[in-house]
C-alpha cells in the first residue's frame, strides 16, 4: 500500500558502507523503520543524508509492508527547515538527547496524532524561542501524558512525589521519590505550556536532579527502557 504522510526522525543507523536505516514517527502509521540504500556514497539529487537528522520533520513517500519490517521511500522532502536547531550547541544537546528518550518510549506502529502534532509544535518552538534551559524538563512532562504515566495530584498534595506510583504524597515514601525544591518544581511545571518556561527560575542543581528522576521516572514506567547515552552530553552543555 502507497502511502504518504509527515514523519519526523528519531534515530539513523548505519547500515553497510554507503547505506542507513532511519527510524521516524509518521503521522498516519506511528514507528516505521526505513532502508535507505546507497544514502551514503557520493551523488548529486535523490534522497540525502541530510535529511535525517534527528527531529527532522519530512513528508514522505513510501510502499508500506502490512507484515512489518523494512521499508523503503519513494519521496521525501522537508516540511520545516530549522533555523537554529542544529547550529546552536544547547538546542543540538536537547535534540539529541529527546530524540533518544523519543525513539526509546516509542513502540512499533502505535498510530497517535495527537502524539505527532504534540511533538511538531514543540520542535517547532525549540527551534524559534531562546529561553529553553526548561524546555526539556517540561517537555518529558507532556510526553509521559501520552505514554500514560502523567504525575496527577490527588486529594493529599504533599512534598513527595513518589516516581513508582506518580504522585505526591506527605509522608515519605518507601520507593524511589524525590523531595525538596526538586518536587515543589516539578508541581510549578504541571500544566505549564512552553510559553511559560521563563518562570520559574531553577538552579543547576534542581535542574539536574529533576532531570535525572525524570529519566528515572520513564525507566521506572516503561518497559526496557534504558537511560539515554546522551544523557551525560546534556549535563555537559547546560552545567
Amino acid at each position: 500500500m502507497l502511502i504518504q504522510t509527515k514523519a519526523i526522525v528519531l534515530h539513523t543507523l548505519k547500515y553497510n558502507d554507503t547505506s542507513l536505516i532511519a527510524h521516524c514517527y509518521t503521522e498516519a502509521l506511528g514507528k516505521q523503520s526505513f532502508l535507505l540504500k546507497g544514502i551514503l556514497s557520493a551523488r548529486k539529487g535523490g534522497i540525502r543524508k541530510a535529511y535525517f537528522l534527528p527531529m527532522t520533520q519530512l513528508e514522505i513517500q513510501f510502499q508500506h509492508k502490512n507484515k512489518g519490517g523494512l521499508n523503503f521511500l519513494k519521496e521525501v522532502k522537508i516540511l520545516h527547515p530549522y533555523q537554529q536547531l542544529y547550529t546552536d550547541i544547547k538546542k543540538n544537546a536537547l535534540v539529541l538527547f529527546l530524540s533518544e528518550i523519543i525513539y526509546k518510549s516509542l513502540k512499533e506502529e502505535e498510530t497517535n496524532p495527537l502524539l505527532y502534532e504534540f511533538l511538531e509544535n514543540a520542535f517547532l518552538w525549540l527551534d524559534s524561542n531562546e529561553d529553553i534551559a526548561n524546555f526539556h524538563l517540561l517537555f518529558l512532562l507532556k510526553l509521559s501524558q501520552f505514554l500514560g504515566f502523567y504525575p496527577h495530584l490527588d486529594q493529599e498534595n504533599g512534598p513527595y512525589f513518589n516516581l513508582e506510583s506518580g504522585c505526591f504524597t506527605s509522608s515519605t515514601p518507601l520507593e524511589k521519590h524525590i523531595k525538596g525544591n526538586s518536587a515543589q518544581l516539578l508541581k510549578e511545571l504541571l500544566g505549564m505550556n512552553f510559553a511559560g518556561i521563563k518562570r520559574p527560575k531553577i538552579n543547576q542543581h534542581t535542574r539536574r536532579e529533576l532531570l535525572e528522576a525524570m529519566v528515572n521516572y520513564f525507566e521506572l514506567h516503561l518497559l526496557g527502557f534504558s537511560k539515554p547515552k546522551s544523557l551525560s552530553i546534556l549535563h555537559d552543555v547546560f552545567d
